[in-house]
């Protein structure tokens, strides 16, 4: 049998799967850079499944997070299938489901507020209006660019990711903001958070504009990304509505059990659940 090779060639075509079958922008960045972070590892050898399993346990000994490492294998897995390689597929690492958040990581709503208050105080108003449009709605930072006057109009917006269509709805003070704001920056229609060359925001400028301003508000960096601002929508909607199949909806999850993983409480939450059951003595 010819031994397997990867090429950049390859890797190329599989971008271009990629985006055919529609992933996202940053999906498709990250995808492309795992593999080629492989094939430069791999530096020429024969493509075998012991070989993607060493990458694997390479991964785990760098000191990786296991979150991360599976992540990795997922693009890698993601190559062999299309390049038809399914006997080079290996298994992800097991993970044992996480019971307590870390609060290192975790963002308050206290702390949201000054970020916001920071940011007025800057004359970021676009950062203060994005990080509310995020926290408001639960949207990713990937759909940002659903956020269009037409929508905020409407008041609901069709976010297509992933084949599946959702309908989000905007807040009604959400969108008198928006409004507001399209209309100073004179955007009649399309999106609303663009640069200054009119061009859409970048994942990479969002998260840049986040980390920027913890500085100025005293908040840890780890707790200022889009992802915990989404996180912060989804404790709050439950812990208001108690309603969790909602919520799967809400976020567009395709199961309930990825929805569960943003209210995993925190330790002092616990030990505060615990102690108000009044059972010792």
């Amino acid at each position: 049998m010819n031994e397997r090779r990867l090429t950049w060639e390859q890797i190329t075509n599989y971008g271009r799967y990629l985006r055919g079958m529609e992933r996202s922008r940053g999906t498709v960045e990250k995808y492309l850079r795992d593999v080629q972070a492989f094939m430069l590892w791999s530096d020429g050898k024969g493509i075998t499944r012991e070989l993607a399993a060493d990458w694997k346990e390479h991964l785990r000994v760098q000191g990786y997070a296991p979150s991360t490492v599976n992540s990795m294998l997922a693009a890698l897995n993601g190559l062999f299938r299309f390049m038809g390689w399914e006997d080079c597929r290996v298994k992800f690492l097991k993970i044992q489901r996480r019971l307590l958040r870390d609060p290192s990581r975790e963002l308050s709503r206290a702390e949201y507020e000054h970020l916001l208050k920071t940011a007025r105080e800057r004359g970021q108003e676009r950062l203060a209006l994005l990080m509310e449009a995020i926290c408001a709605t639960g949207i990713r930072v990937s759909e940002v660019k659903y956020l269009t006057v037409e929508a905020a109009r409407q008041g609901r917006t069709d976010i297509s990711l992933k084949g599946k269509i959702r309908t989000i709805l905007l807040p009604s003070k959400l969108c008198r903001k928006l409004l507001k704001y399209a209309k100073k920056q004179k955007t009649v229609s399309g999106e609303i958070f663009l640069t200054k060359n009119g061009r859409s925001l970048s994942r990479r400028q969002i998260w840049s504009e986040l980390k920027r301003i913890c500085k100025y508000a005293g908040v840890a960096p780890s707790k200022v990304f889009p992802h915990n601002l989404r996180h912060l929508f989804a404790t709050t909607f439950y812990r208001v509505y108690k309603d969790i199949v909602r919520l799967a909806d809400v976020l567009g999850h395709s199961s309930i059990d990825a929805t569960r993983i943003y209210l995993v409480t925190s330790g002092a939450e616990q030990s505060k659940q615990l102690n108000r059951l009044g059972l010792i003595l």
